[in-house]
């Protein structure tokens, strides 16, 4: 029998946040969907945490791969999306594995909610796990500088930010796609390995005419950066420069994409001088020049 949603989830040194994971899943009261989980550690633990947790609840609806080296996030991502789609499935949930949600109903009210507004993108109102903020409450892709900006990120739950609608950009944290995006504009650009690989989704999503739902009544809390180190570490400065860079010259149009790069480089200048003098600084150095050359094909 089909499954009507293939959850997404990519493992990455992820035992410590696992169990709060899936004791969101084994709460919630739609079950028609197949969990994909990829791993990409480079250790044992978050495999066979995943294997405890799927015992403990008893798990059938579920596959769990183990990559035999760290392939990035976004091709893990498209092992998964690859075979929800092949398995017939209509939607795909890409989800991170650091996140907890305490609706019970959220898979369901968010697929109904596809259904009843015929939206093929929808993404929930984030919040920070450990202080209760809003992380993201939708947000926009500032083009002129490369970046991207989200809404509501360190306020409470103000009027502005709980309002249902459209919104430019958020991140694939928790999105559910209909399979019609996919078979249009294709998965994951695998070049990314990790960071922008989301960005550079969305922003061909906009581009094709496909509108993104903020869903402001959905809500999940995230443990942000828990995987890489947080956004200061030396594998964090190089993947999210040199991405930045290489998303630029990829998507945007000449005269955007030299006012972009010029920026990013220029600010990237005043930011390495704040490392000066440390190895954050050569990751920085690294990035620029690995993101200036990148092939765009």
């Amino acid at each position: 029998m089909k499954n009507r949603v293939g959850l997404v989830t990519v493992l990455f040194n992820s035992a410590d946040v696992l169990p709060g994971f899936f004791e969101s899943l084994s709460r919630q009261t739609f079950d028609d969907y197949w969990l994909y989980i990829l791993d990409n550690s480079l250790d044992t633990l978050s495999f066979e945490a995943a294997q405890a947790e799927i015992a403990k609840y008893a798990m059938t609806n579920v596959t769990l791969i183990r990559n035999t080296e760290n392939v990035g996030v976004a091709a893990a991502n498209n092992q998964g999306i690859e075979l929800g789609l092949q398995a017939g499935c209509e939607y795909i949930l890409i989800l991170n594995n650091d996140i907890e949600f305490e609706d019970v109903n959220l898979f369901g009210n968010m697929v109904s909610l596809a259904e009843q507004r015929g939206d093929k993108l929808i993404t929930p109102k984030m919040y920070f796990h450990d202080n209760g903020l809003i992380w993201c409450a939708g947000g926009e892709i500032r083009k002129w500088r490369g970046t991207v900006h989200h809404f509501g990120e360190m306020q409470g739950d103000l009027p502005e930010n709980s309002r249902t609608g459209y919104t430019e950009y958020a991140p694939t944290c928790f999105m559910l796609v209909h399979k019609e995006v996919f078979e249009r504009i294709g998965v994951m650009d695998e070049k990314y390995f990790v960071y922008y690989d989301d960005v550079d989704f969305v922003w061909r999503s906009n581009q094709a005419g496909y509108k993104l739902l903020y869903w402001a009544e959905g809500k999940i809390s995230h443990k942000v950066s828990s995987s890489t180190g947080g956004d200061d570490s030396p594998f964090s400065i190089f993947y999210s420069n040199r991405n930045r860079l290489y998303f630029i010259r990829k998507n945007y149009s000449p005269l955007v994409k030299y006012f972009a790069v010029a920026f990013t480089l220029i600010t990237r200048l005043f930011k390495y001088m704040k490392y000066s003098n440390t190895s954050k600084s050569a990751n920085f150095k690294k990035a620029m020049l690995a993101g200036l050359k990148m092939p765009l094909k």
